[in-house]
């Protein structure tokens, strides 16, 4: 036997296997998705309220800066996550790994909601919001390797990408509950308000939504693709060490890097910056910029279930590098919609990017699941991937708004939204196609 070759003895099913009970682990691989791109997206449209509240009011600027500095911690941690559960995930199997991440979720979303304030508690209240960021950046980077890998090894030969897009399309859900509660917080409530208590909400729902998720998932299969691999005594000691040691691992990797470029600048560009820009930039009322998020958060979710399914017949390269290129073509002209000031333009504008944007996104995770063997999958999908999101997607709207302050210009983030739309085309092009062939093993 290999000697990366763990021979601990192959782990039985924790349920009983089925038609019922994979679909009972699809739900749950479903959740922790959904609580990821919730919070983030709770974090991002109450960005203006946060900064008030846990930095000094004195420099209104500097407060809003820290705030996005305060978002973007979790994504250059999150390659620490993805590295750490990733090698769980690989050595003892995906699902008490996917346990422990809801559950770090879950909690330290809901204390955000309970943090006191700057003015309360001084410089600890900050403190305690970036601490509870950093363990937020841990379960997110934990939560693709093993999410993702987990969705596409239950999913059998010919739907791998009809069943992943489903998570896909939770983060959409996920970010139009974040928006929908957002809107209706800001138009019922009063400016004060929102700052003593109304900000709170939206992290205290994580909590219920977490003990729901965790019952989920606990009721939930391990992967077969997984239990397969132990009872044949091919779970490696050291996953990380393989995937980094391997030339071939190690360029798929690579492009898990720089593949979703488009998924990272066009999530936090479109669905995190857009609506403060819009408000601060482009004068439209609070409730305007989060009405024309949540349509474009709405024609998202179709979209990305429609892509996740023609990915299976047409395969993954056409979807993806079709999308990126379309990107290329409608960026500025749709961002030209948007900066009309007009109500009706920008969502036209708005829903145009956002079905390009669900054409790569609702392919992409599956695509990258389908890269790696089983035995390195979670690890190596998950580093490459937080390694380009924490670069492209996390400091994306710091990025946006120190250029616009640099140079004067509004079309900073469309000019970034396109060129790295460029690159997710042209490397979409570079991939073998998998779409048709089983998983790595």
């Amino acid at each position: 036997m290999n000697s990366k070759v763990s021979a601990a003895p192959p782990l039985a099913p924790t349920s009983p296997t089925g038609p019922r009970a994979t679909k009972v682990s699809i739900i749950g691989g479903l959740v922790g998705v959904f609580i990821e791109l919730y919070d983030n997206a709770v974090y991002g449209f109450v960005a203006g309220t946060l900064a008030v509240v846990f930095f000094p009011s004195d420099a209104p600027t500097t407060s809003v800066l820290l705030t996005f500095v305060a978002f973007a911690i979790p994504f250059f941690f999150r390659p620490v996550g993805a590295a750490v559960a990733g090698s769980w995930g690989d050595r003892i199997g995906r699902k008490r790994v996917l346990l422990v991440l809801i559950t770090l979720m879950s909690l330290s979303t809901a204390l955000v909601g309970a943090l006191p304030s700057y003015g309360a508690a001084g410089v600890w209240a900050p403190i305690g919001l970036v601490l509870l960021r950093f363990v937020q950046g841990f379960a997110m980077g934990g939560e693709p390797g093993n999410g993702n890998s987990f969705l596409a090894e239950h999913a059998g030969e010919g739907r791998r990408g009809r069943v992943v897009s489903y998570a896909n399309a939770a983060t959409f859900i996920a970010m139009l509950l974040g928006t929908l509660f957002a809107a209706v917080l800001t138009a019922t409530l009063s400016t004060s308000s929102m700052e003593a208590w109304g900000w709170r909400l939206p992290f205290l729902l994580a909590l219920p939504l977490g003990v729901v998720g965790l019952v989920v998932r606990r009721l939930s299969d391990e992967s077969p693709e997984f239990v397969e691999a132990e009872e044949e005594g091919e779970v490696t000691r050291s996953p990380l060490k393989e995937a980094v040691t391997s030339p071939e691992i190690l360029r798929a990797m690579g492009l898990t890097i720089v593949l979703p470029l488009l998924n990272s600048s066009g999530y936090f560009v479109l669905f995190i910056y857009m609506p403060s820009y819009m408000k601060n930039e482009m004068h439209f009322s609070a409730v305007e910029g989060l009405l024309v998020t949540a349509i474009m958060l709405a024609v998202g979710i179709f979209a990305v279930l429609l892509a996740g399914r023609l990915s299976d017949r047409v395969g993954r390269k056409k979807m993806l590098s079709t999308s990126a290129f379309g990107m290329v073509v409608i960026g500025f002209p749709c961002y030209w919609l948007l900066t009309r000031g007009s109500f009706a333009t920008a969502v036209v504008g708005a829903v145009l990017m956002s079905v390009c944007f669900a054409g790569t996104n609702g392919v992409m995770q599956v695509t990258l699941a389908e890269l790696f063997p089983t035995r390195v999958r979670t690890v190596a999908y998950g580093v490459g991937y937080n390694l380009g999101t924490a670069i492209f997607g996390g400091a994306a709207p710091l990025l946006v708004a120190s250029l616009i302050a640099a140079t004067g210009s509004i079309w900073i983030p469309a000019i970034y939204l396109v060129l790295t739309s460029a690159v997710a085309g042209f490397t979409a092009l570079r991939i073998r196609e998998t779409a048709f062939e089983p998983l790595k093993r």
